[in-house]
């Protein structure tokens, strides 16, 4: 999505005409807020996967690499979705347990236990509002959904 155009037109004539800039702050607080949901993804991924090694001493599974991230658009509101791709079957498993195993709560726990950090990085780009270039230079085009293999 490209940036939306100039705020000012000048005609033909020399008239110098201002134009809303709305859309333009729309545009930079949604594309901050995608950003900032990107990075709270690979942090509450990471976390996952350094609790699942280290609590499952052996490395017999890929539950942790199959954890991903997606910020995905649901109408008006930017929402960040955390799971297991389809190969990580058995780790909804471990997740929410089942008639035979406990629920161990990991992705839950990796959410819970770092709040203070999730606010600090969303509050890094929310804070950027304030200076239009800074917010410009913190936007990236990137891929909004990760691997899971990220380090």
């Amino acid at each position: 999505m490209a940036i939306p155009r100039s705020v000012t037109r000048i005609s033909r004539d020399g008239n110098v005409t201002y134009t809303q800039s709305v859309d333009r702050v729309n545009y930079t607080i949604r594309e901050l807020t995608r950003a900032a949901l990107r990075d709270v993804g690979k942090y509450v991924c990471k976390q996952f996967q350094i609790a699942f090694y280290r609590r499952f001493k052996k490395h017999t599974g890929r539950v942790g690499k199959f954890t991903q991230y997606w910020v995905k658009y649901k109408q008006e509101n930017i929402e960040l979705q955390v799971g297991m791709k389809p190969n990580g079957f058995y780790g909804g498993f471990q997740e929410l347990g089942t008639s035979k195993t406990t629920k161990q709560g990991l992705l839950t726990h990796a959410v819970q236990d770092n709040i203070a950090t999730i606010i600090e990085i969303e509050s890094k780009y929310l804070s950027a509002l304030e200076d239009e270039a800074r917010a410009l230079s913190l936007i990236s085009e990137e891929d909004y959904e990760g691997d899971g293999d990220e380090n």
